[in-house]
């Protein structure tokens, strides 16, 4: 899949989470390593949200999460298999350890967005987002789906995202990030608070 032109048109968008500590250290210090570990696999941070503490989803999971978004660009942002790989190297740096389904974490790196891309296909991007969230919990794609199924539900993605990218359109839903976080009932949003 190769994502050529402007990143302005294009962007390439990252979420970023944590709630476990790294070796005594707080989650805001792990994700600020995890965000120049990035920069040294060859990403230029074009834009980086505001750090917000958010409830651990779903609600008492585990402490709760230091949350963020981030624009990327940079040679991998061309190729979304070869930047999910970079992704996941740097998740297992921090220690990331894929053993249960939105369990709690030192690092979370979630590609969601890649400009106008929707991946693999529209019928699965679709079918995927319309999971019940019961099913959602319980079954996880065998493949990379963008843009990310959940993230018009999750005010815990949307709330950084609007720093960086409001404008930035749904290509299924044709919602901007503005336009799906007011959806998003005032609880959830109130929820995160800045750090």
């Amino acid at each position: 899949m190769n994502l050529s032109g402007n990143t302005q048109n294009s962007p390439v968008l990252v979420a970023f989470g944590a709630n476990l500590p790294l070796d005594g250290q707080a989650p805001a210090e792990t994700i600020a390593q995890a965000l120049q570990a990035l920069q040294s696999e060859g990403l230029a941070l074009v834009a980086v949200s505001r750090l917000y503490r958010s409830p651990a989803f779903p609600a008492g999971a585990g402490p709760d999460y230091v949350n963020g978004a981030v624009e990327v660009s940079g040679a991998a942002t061309h190729d979304v298999a070869a930047l999910l790989a970079l992704l996941h190297r740097v998740e297992a740096r921090f220690g990331r350890e894929r053993r249960q389904r939105w369990g709690q974490r030192t690092l979370d790196l979630d590609l969601l967005a890649a400009g106008e891309s929707v991946l693999p296909d529209a019928a699965t991007q679709d079918r995927w987002r319309h999971l019940a969230p019961e099913v959602q919990q319980a079954e996880a794609p065998d493949r990379l789906i963008l843009p990310h199924p959940r993230l018009q539900d999750r005010a815990f993605v949307l709330v950084p995202l609007a720093d960086i990218a409001p404008v930035w359109r749904h290509p299924r839903l044709g919602l901007t990030v503005q336009d799906m976080l007011a959806a998003l009932p005032e609880a959830d949003r109130a929820a995160l608070v800045p750090l």
